[in-house]
C-alpha cells in the first residue's frame, strides 16, 4: 500500500467522521420529543390509542350504545373482546333460577350484560371499532395504564362506562 493510498483512506475516514459528528450535533441541538413521565406529562393525546371503551347513549350516558350483535368479537384478530348476554330461559326451567350468560348475539337480547377487553392481548388494530354497526366503541385517551399483574389489564367496559358517566355527572354538579 502506497503513501498516497494511506492518505486517501485517512481522508475518507476523517470525512466520514466529520459528517457523522455533524448529524449528531444537529440532533443534539433540536428539542427532545421524549416525555419523561413524572417530570412532564403528555399534552397532545389527540392521536393516542389506548384500550377500547364503550360509548354511552346521548340521553343516558351510563347505558352503552351497543346492541350486542357480536360483530366486534368476530372482527377482533387478537380475540381480546368478550361480550356476554343473558341466555333466554327455556321452557321447564325454574323461574327463580340464576340467569345464564352466553356470548353475543343471543336471541331477544338488545344490550350486553358484560363487555370485557383483555388489553394485554389487544393489538390496537381498531377492527372492533370499525366493524361496530352502531359506533359504540372508541379508543380511550389514558396513556398512564400501569400494573404489576396481567390480570389488571382485563377491563370491565360496562363498569368503566358507568364510572365515567358518574364522574362526568359529578363534575357537572360541582360547576
Amino acid at each position: 500500500m502506497s503513501v498516497s493510498e494511506l492518505f486517501q483512506e485517512a481522508y475518507t475516514g476523517l470525512k466520514s467522521l466529520v459528517i457523522g459528528l455533524g448529524v449528531t450535533g444537529r440532533a443534539i441541538c433540536q428539542p427532545g420529543i421524549t416525555v419523561i413521565y413524572p417530570r412532564e406529562e403528555v399534552d397532545n393525546l389527540a392521536s393516542f390509542r389506548g384500550h377500547v371503551e364503550l360509548i354511552g347513549k346521548d340521553d343516558a350516558p351510563d347505558v352503552p350504545r351497543c346492541v350486542a350483535c357480536g360483530a366486534c368479537v368476530k372482527a377482533c384478530p387478537s380475540n381480546c373482546l368478550t361480550v356476554l348476554c343473558p341466555v333466554p330461559a327455556k321452557e321447564g326451567d325454574e323461574a327463580g333460577a340464576e340467569a345464564k350468560m352466553g356470548p353475543a348475539p343471543q336471541k331477544g337480547c338488545k344490550s350486553p350484560a358484560v363487555v370485557i377487553v383483555d388489553f394485554s392481548l389487544c393489538s390496537l388494530c381498531g377492527q372492533c371499532a370499525k366493524t361496530c354497526p352502531v359506533d359504540s366503541l372508541k379508543f380511550s385517551d389514558n396513556p398512564y395504564m400501569v400494573a404489576f399483574d396481567r390480570k389488571a389489564f382485563k377491563i370491565d367496559l360496562m363498569a368503566r362506562l358507568r364510572r365515567l358517566a358518574h364522574d362526568e355527572e359529578q363534575g357537572k354538579a360541582e360547576e
